[in-house]
């Protein structure tokens, strides 16, 4: 029998109609190819898959997408190989068929059944991202070949068009002697990195004062009790035209227990208490309109509406 020539390996590259790319977040601590990188989803073929058979249905599994895809190019990976039943083998050579699509939707939304996240990056950002290397070489030779994505749908239109659902997040303003606590986030955070934020998170299947209780013992080891917890400041926000809005709610507890510490190393650095009008650099914009608006005693903040 006769061995196909066609790649094992298979990925999608998607670009957003502003030349944005798709990007996956990979585990860290899992013995797969490329651990705790930036790549673009795929897989391997199963049985007699075609490579553009295996990238449809890997694409599906993956993201939910059903996408049209075209083939760009083939690039050589390396990756963990292991014996059917036996020990960790030295790393495996491979190669990969590459297909270019367009999708312009909301990476939030995508489910994401294996590794952390979906997010899409501009060609600027790409450089400052810890990357998989042959993921970076596919977006480098898209980029050297000027190609921009072709008939993809707007999605929402700033001031109007279809509904939206909202992002809530959770934020945890505490004061003492005139300051406020505030985190150092990790330079690697996919959000806010080497800036000052609030103790914060997103509402998961929960309500947001409980959501705002668990975050604070697994982000710092604080205790509070739900009932000396009040609403103090809401930003609505949208961090571009046309950005998934975003409803920041920020609680103030009156009493807590315990000293708030590092529990979270890969996402926060350190914890500190700053004076509420000497705030340090760089922070987050909306987290200072918050501290502001209470400090004034607004309820309310908007940022980023045209």
């Amino acid at each position: 029998m006769t061995e196909s020539v066609e790649p094992h390996g298979t990925a999608a590259l998607l670009v957003d109609s502003r030349g944005r790319y798709l990007l996956h977040l990979r585990d860290a601590n899992k013995r797969i190819c490329d651990p705790g990188t930036w790549s673009i989803p795929g897989g391997g073929r199963e049985g007699q898959e075609t490579t553009a058979q295996t990238v449809q249905r890997e694409l599906l599994e993956e993201t939910g997408l059903t996408v049209p895809l075209a083939p760009f190019t083939v690039v050589d990976c390396h990756g963990p190989a292991q014996e059917p039943g036996g020990p960790d083998g030295p790393d495996e050579q491979g190669r990969i068929q590459v297909y270019l699509g367009a999708w312009d939707g909301d990476a939030d939304e995508l489910p994401c059944p294996e590794g952390i996240m979906f997010r899409h990056f501009d060609a600027a950002t790409i450089p400052f991202l810890t990357m998989c290397a042959w993921t970076k070489e596919v977006i480098d030779l898209h980029q050297a070949r000027g190609l921009a994505p072709a008939g993809v749908p707007a999605q929402a239109r700033p001031g109007g068009g279809r509904a939206r659902r909202n992002i809530v997040g959770v934020h945890l303003y505490l004061e003492r002697n005139g300051q406020v606590l505030l985190g150092l986030r990790h330079p690697d955070s996919a959000f806010a990195a080497s800036t000052h934020h609030f103790l914060a998170g997103h509402c998961e299947q929960e309500s947001a004062v409980t959501c705002l209780v668990r975050e604070a013992a697994e982000e710092a080891g604080l205790i509070i009790d739900p009932d000396d917890v009040d609403l103090v400041h809401v930003v609505h926000q949208v961090n571009e035209p046309g950005g998934r809005p975003r409803m920041q709610l920020v609680f103030r507890a009156r009493r807590w227990q315990g000293t708030p510490e590092v529990r979270e190393p890969d996402r926060c650095l350190s914890w500190g208490w700053w004076a509420a009008d000497d705030l340090p650099e760089p922070v987050v914009p909306y987290t200072r309109a918050a501290i502001e608006g209470i400090r004034a005693g607004r309820l309310y903040t908007e940022l980023g509406w045209a």
